[in-house]
């Protein structure tokens, strides 16, 4: 098993921004763990698909000793996988509150942790987190608490993990993401979700994908929470 090429991990790969994901790093000879809920296993040999619940521990176990059996090594781990479900406050139940913690932070947290553990043996590594410019800037008629408690803790975490592993060889950055056009919206909403940016439009998925090249191919950004929202952040 040759172990010279990198290795990246993506979860949340079955639709979407995931999907393109896999797609572009494979462009850039990555080998590829894709992992998602229901993920279709690939005819690439140099794609590894696990299916499982990123909320699960024992999926991120999976993912992680997959990567390894099979390509030996973990070199970037993008932690897209995650929901957005718009609710006035009060209207979230118990098990919104769970999907939420289950998937936007301990589906972060356990493989996050087991793929660091795997840089730390080669002082080398790179995590990249999807986020939400919802975290820095609330609009209104978008209710987003929950969105705001978790993808805004990860951005907290990413600038932790930055600091914590920074001298390891370890880098940890997030991409912040406005409304994108992805399956997730029907085409008939997205004049009016266009509207709630600056710049008047959305986004499109390769933007995101390009801010996540980006920052795997620049050694000296670590810490970064890049946003790409059409300057949603900056202000209305």
């Amino acid at each position: 098993m040759s172990t010279s090429q990198k290795v990246v991990v993506v979860t949340g790969a079955s639709q979407g921004i995931g999907a393109e994901l896999v797609k572009a790093f494979r462009k850039l000879d990555y080998r590829v763990v894709a992992t998602a809920r229901a993920v279709v296993p690939s005819d690439d040999p140099n794609i590894a698909t696990v299916a499982g619940d990123i909320a699960d521990p024992a999926t991120a176990q999976r993912v992680i000793a997959e990567a390894l059996a099979r390509f030996g090594r973990v070199d970037t781990l993008v932690n897209n996988a995650g929901i957005f479900i718009a609710k006035p406050f009060t209207n979230y139940t118990a098990e919104d509150y769970a999907a939420f913690i289950g998937v936007n932070v301990s589906g972060f947290f356990y493989i996050t942790q087991l793929a660091i553990a795997e840089m730390e043996k080669q002082a080398s590594g790179h995590v990249v987190t999807i986020t939400t410019t919802l975290a820095d800037r609330a609009i209104e008629g978008v209710p987003s608490v929950l969105a705001s408690l978790t993808k805004g803790g990860l951005n907290a975490a990413t600038r932790s993990l930055a600091i914590e592993y920074a001298k390891k060889g370890i880098r940890a950055n997030a991409v912040s993401p406005g409304i994108i056009k992805s399956p997730m919206h029907a085409p008939e909403t997205h004049a009016a979700l266009g509207s709630l940016h600056p710049m008047g439009h959305m986004g499109e998925m390769g933007d995101i994908v390009g801010a996540v090249l980006y920052l795997d191919s620049a050694p000296f950004v670590t810490g970064e929470i890049l946003h790409v929202d059409g300057g949603q952040s900056a202000g209305h």
